[in-house]
């Protein structure tokens, strides 16, 4: 998988922040819903499952025009971890319904233990996930994210993730 998702968080987000909230200021400081999410996920590379991963992350109160920070932790059964920071994108005013479509980018940094290798250390992870959000703001998202180093090195095979996250207010 190439830089796609990576280009769809960036055209989706600045399209909206271009329409949405330019009007008030772009990149204007707004409250938003902190969350906590768990995640699990299986973990694909070169199109095979190799094994499971969890998730814990935790999403700013604040969004930064359409931008959310947005942290996580992730861990597989094979020992490889991913640590990461960025910004999460997510539909609001777009559709008026508890659904929502969200999309992110975090670089971060991959410690192989078990797992592939993926040339190199730094890793940006690019999701896009659909959701529904509870009466109690609470969430639940199926998503879809690819990591890999953006060519920064010679090896770059990337690493996906199909998964199911829970997040709580927080």
């Amino acid at each position: 998988m190439d830089g796609t998702l990576a280009a769809i968080f960036l055209v989706i987000s600045m399209t909206d922040m271009a329409l949405t909230d330019c009007p008030a200021g772009c990149l204007a400081p707004e409250q938003a819903v902190s969350r906590l999410s768990f995640q699990g996920a299986k973990v694909s590379f070169q199109d095979e499952i190799i094994g499971n991963e969890i998730y814990l992350g935790y999403d700013a109160p604040v969004t930064y025009g359409p931008f959310q920070p947005t942290v996580g932790i992730s861990l597989t059964d094979g020992g490889d971890y991913w640590v990461g920071a960025g910004v999460k994108w997510t539909s609001k005013g777009v559709i008026d319904s508890p659904f929502f479509v969200e999309s992110s980018l975090m670089p971060g940094i991959y410690g192989q233990a078990d797992g592939p290798d993926l040339g190199g250390q730094m890793h940006f992870r690019s999701s896009l996930g659909a959701g529904y959000t509870f009466d109690n703001g609470a969430t639940v998202t199926a998503s879809y994210d690819h990591r890999s180093n953006a060519d920064t090195q010679q090896l770059n095979p990337g690493l996906e993730t199909i998964s199911l996250r829970f997040a709580i207010p927080f």
